[in-house]
């Protein structure tokens, strides 16, 4: 697998995503935390305290259970939000910034990394809004 390096451009749809997000050194077996970081504008030591793992789990241990189990959830919050959206950036804005008034006004990154990643799927399924509601964030 070639090393494809982050643009947005990328970032077309959520497959592209997906392929994005493949570990080069692992082929199909695991994310990149690293690229996923990349993605989502923050640093490996923030993405390890995300995922409550020491900082150097990430770098050095990228495919621990503990590490993809945190990015597997992320994208399970991600693709449902991308579902009722239809665009990834704006999709990734939303997950990181946008606060939600069911959840005490926290974010969707917030509640995953407090442990409510199914209570935002569960929000996400039940909202009645159209998909450019959604993406206003």
């Amino acid at each position: 697998m070639p090393n494809i390096s982050f643009s947005p451009e990328i970032l077309n749809d959520f497959d592209g995503l997906i392929d994005y997000l493949r570990d080069p050194m692992q082929g199909m077996l695991a994310l990149s935390p690293k690229r996923f970081a990349d993605v989502l504008g923050i640093n490996l030591q923030t993405l390890a305290v995300q995922a409550h793992v020491h900082r150097n789990t990430v770098s050095r241990s990228p495919r621990s259970e503990s590490v993809q189990r945190f990015l597997r959830e992320a994208l399970r919050i991600l693709r449902a939000a991308f579902d009722h959206c239809g665009d990834i950036q704006q999709t990734i804005f939303w997950y990181r910034n946008a606060p939600l008034a069911d959840f005490q006004y926290r974010t969707a990154e917030q509640l995953l990394v407090d442990g409510y990643s199914q209570d935002v799927v569960d929000y996400i399924e039940r909202i009645e809004l159209n998909r450019a509601d959604m993406c206003l964030y």
